[in-house]
């Protein structure tokens, strides 16, 4: 009997520092933000945050974000913005936590994206098309326009589709992330490849906790291409030589 008390109070004790180890990312003023920023959804009891993603149109932020089963089947649209939210949760070893992800649904084809998208922003991706070089010299502009009105959040820069062979942009000629102090990931969202690592990145940054990590995989959809591993290993080893490398004055010298 005495065992099974002590059992009892050291599994209590157990799930206290769990919340604890949480709360740094779970406070009232981070749930407020969600509130404002979600009126029409229906927010959770877990630490939860509004993450904005842009770049050009056609770069694959809808793909990305489907790629994610739950997140599909549950979104919802934001009749007041006119935009989906994708309700993306991830199992950490210190909780659960969601990230409502907001897709533009192709407003950005239509000139900038109004500031009722960016407003609580609590964390962003900026994505890019390697295949497409334009894509990659508007990032600037996609970046200015997020902390003009979403100051000192984590942002991860993406560069997607490194799955098709015919790429444009060159690992060692992405620079921008070096410059703004971003985190950068090279992804396929038709493949997967690296899905998780953006959302783990933000997630420690928001919890200020660099061990925290996902405990298990979200249900994705099944690959639909398949990544020359090889082939991605090569450009990963061409980014990390570029990063011990002076910096360029200017972006658009890397493409000539």
């Amino acid at each position: 009997m005495v065992m099974l008390v002590m059992m009892m109070v050291v599994m209590v004790m157990i799930m206290i520092m769990t919340v604890t180890t949480m709360m740094p990312i779970y406070n009232r003023k981070s749930k407020v933000q969600v509130e404002e920023a979600l009126p029409n959804q229906q927010t959770v009891d877990y630490p939860s945050f509004k993450l904005v993603i842009v770049g050009d149109g056609g770069t694959g932020k809808t793909t990305f974000v489907k790629r994610h089963l739950t997140g599909e089947f549950e979104k919802k649209y934001e009749p007041t913005i006119g935009v989906e939210v994708h309700p993306l949760d991830f199992f950490t070893n210190c909780g659960k936590i969601r990230f409502y992800c907001w897709d533009t649904a192709g407003q950005e084809k239509f000139g900038g994206l109004r500031d009722g998208y960016y407003i609580h922003g609590q964390c962003a991706i900026i994505m890019f098309d390697v295949t497409a070089r334009l894509t990659y010299k508007n990032v600037p502009t996609w970046h200015r326009d997020l902390c003009r009105v979403c100051e000192n959040i984590p942002i991860v820069l993406c560069g997607n589709k490194v799955d098709v062979k015919n790429r444009q942009v060159k690992a060692k000629q992405v620079t921008f992330h070096r410059k703004k102090n971003l985190q950068y990931y090279e992804i396929s969202a038709k493949s997967n490849y690296n899905f998780e690592k953006p959302f783990l990145y933000l997630a420690r940054k928001l919890a200020g906790d660099t061990n925290l990590h996902f405990v298990e995989s979200p249900a994705l959809a099944p690959p639909e291409v398949q990544i020359d591993l090889a082939a991605q290993q090569q450009h990963e080893a061409e980014l990390l030589a570029a990063a011990s490398q002076p910096l360029p004055d200017d972006d658009d010298d890397q493409f000539e």
